[in-house]
Parts: structure tokens; sequence; C-alpha cells
């Protein structure tokens, strides 16, 4: 019984992406996920100084595969010092505009560049600011506001659910724990309409 249910779960999945529903339409929108590393690969390790981020957003297609994408992020990087990593936390709302740059003619991959605008909040160590041997840090939490360039790969998996690959590049002005950070991510789009 279980091998029968196992069967035809896989048999859905196979064959929903065979009639290709009409995709990238104006005014269709989907629900992203993402997630990925930042200034290089995570670990836990004391000594490694990157980071990760994930974030959701809402993307609007509009003539000719072209997108808007309104989102919500959240990024740590981390800083090493002794015996400890602090972390540096920026929470940021962005809004951009991602042209087609490549597309197949089924539709089942895209090639996308945008540039969006960012603002947001910093904040190092969580707001304490003295350190456990007694030093004191001198970046204030602070508003941060600026860009980013995105590249980005869509990949259909079926009509409503895209695989997101993506890079990026945030410049921001504001702080002063470095103004670029550069990103790699995966996530997933649900098609909503």
């Amino acid at each position: 019984m279980n091998r029968i249910i196992v069967l035809v779960v896989v048999l859905c999945f196979a064959l929903s992406g065979v009639a290709h529903a009409q995709r990238q339409l104006p005014g269709m929108r989907g629900i992203q996920v993402t997630g990925g590393m930042v200034d290089g690969i995570y670990s836990s390790a004391l000594d490694n100084e990157a980071g990760y981020y994930f974030g959701i957003a809402m993307a609007t297609y509009a003539k000719k595969g072209n997108k808007w994408v309104f989102a919500a992020e959240f990024m740590e990087r981390y800083y090493p010092y002794r015996t400890i990593r602090i972390p540096v936390s920026q929470f940021t709302a962005e809004g951009g505009y991602y042209l087609k740059i490549l597309s197949d003619p089924s539709k089942t991959f895209l090639l996308s560049l945008g540039g969006s605008a960012l603002v947001g909040y910093e904040t190092s160590n969580w707001g304490e600011k003295t350190l456990y041997d007694g030093s004191t840090l001198r970046h204030k939490d602070a508003f941060i506001y600026g860009g980013a360039i995105t590249l980005e790969l869509e990949t259909y998996l079926n009509d409503r659910i895209v695989l997101l690959l993506t890079g990026r590049e945030r410049i921001l002005w504001g702080n002063s724990t470095g103004h670029f950070h550069t990103q790699f991510g995966i996530g997933l789009k649900f098609i909503i309409n």
C-alpha cells in the first residue's frame, strides 16, 4: 500500500509540468522565500566572518517577463573578536525592478537583472555594547539605506512552483561596518494567481 501511495505522488509531480500553462504574464504574482550566504560560506567556526540571510518577497510580473519585487530581508554577518564572534544584523525593506535578460521559448528558464532600493536598520551584538572582557563596542545601531544589484535565475519546477538561484551585491550607507555585502542563495517562488 505504501508503495502505491509513493508511486502516485511521484507520478503527480512528474506529470504536473507537462501542460505548460501560461507563464510570466503581466499581473501574475508570486510569493518567494529565499535564503543563503553573505560574504563567503557560513560556518560556526569562531574565525569565520561570513553570515547568512533569509527573506520573503512579493513579485509581480510586468510586460515582457520583467517584474516588480517588494521584499523584507534579515541578514546577519559575523566579526571575530578574540574567542567570540560579534553579530551584526540588518533588517531591510526593498523595492525594485528586474529586467528579463534571457528566456527559453517554453519560459521554463528565465534570467533577470534587477536593481533595488533598500532601507532598514542595523544593530551590532543585538544592542549589547559591553563585551565579556569589559571592552566596549563603538559601533552604534543605525538606520541604513542604499541599493542592490541582483542576478536571478528562475526555473519552473511546475506551473506554480519556481526554483530561484540568486547572486547580489548590496551597497549600504549609514553604518560603520562596511558598505558592500555579496550574497548568493536559493529560494522558491509560489505563483498565487
